[in-house]
């Protein structure tokens, strides 16, 4: 009858909530491992060898640059950490199927992952005396795998940005609040970090901006594999 629905139904735009946790298949566990992995990868990599490179001042030399030097297979993690970031993207895809971020969750993790992968492949150039004995004018941009590790950088760390404000959106629409406002804090202090990579002490603002964003988004990620339906609405 018109102006009646049928019981049991939901409004158009709704993600049901009936019994939301979902193990999930051997595959989807995989993926969510992946994403769990992902941040706290590249921030331990990090930390570990700017404590440990000699000649490396993380308050002076940008993370990117230990891509350089004998040891700089090593920040080959950043490989590693954007290749899971791209599976999670798979995972992601298939787990947001309403609401807000199905389209641009899944999009902007595997932009970002592309991104950090690409800033893994093609190492900055020599800058800031680093490697010890590079003159500290030396440009990182000086060669074209310099230009391109700077592009897929920036290209990641945009993508992160939006990707954590896409996710508050989804949070807010779930009624989430508190997971939204740091999901928001976290965009913000990635924003404010890239915002400021080339003041003073730039470098340590940039690494903590973007550490926080890449380790709220494997929480976030993580989530949402795991938990694949909310109350949600469009």
């Amino acid at each position: 009858m018109t102006g009646q629905r049928t019981a049991g139904t939901r409004p158009a735009g709704t993600v049901t909530a009936v019994n939301p946790i979902t193990p999930g298949t051997a595959s989807t566990r995989a993926l969510r491992a992946c994403a769990a992995a992902a941040g706290p990868l590249f921030v331990v990599a990090a930390l570990v060898q700017a404590l440990t490179r000699p000649g490396f001042n993380l308050t002076r030399n940008a993370l990117s640059l230990l891509d350089d030097g004998s040891l700089g297979w090593i920040q080959a993690a950043n490989i590693v950490t954007g290749l899971l970031l791209i599976a999670a993207s798979v995972a992601v895809r298939g787990a947001i199927t309403a609401g807000p971020g199905r389209r641009w969750a899944s999009r902007l993790l595997a932009i970002t992952g592309a991104g950090l992968t690409g800033g893994g492949i093609f190492h900055p150039d020599p800058s800031s005396g680093f490697p010890p004995g590079t003159p500290q004018d030396a440009s990182a941009i000086s060669s074209w795998h310099g230009v391109l590790h700077q592009v897929s950088g920036s290209a990641a760390f945009l993508a992160l940005i939006i990707f954590c404000f896409v996710a508050a959106r989804r949070y807010r629409a779930c009624g989430q609040r508190a997971a939204a406002a740091c999901s928001v804090t976290a965009g913000v202090l990635c924003a404010a970090g890239v915002a400021s990579g080339g003041a003073p002490h730039g470098s340590l603002t940039l690494f903590t901006g973007v550490s926080i964003a890449l380790l709220w988004t494997a929480f976030t990620t993580t989530r949402l594999i795991t938990i694949r339906s909310l109350p949600c609405t469009s």
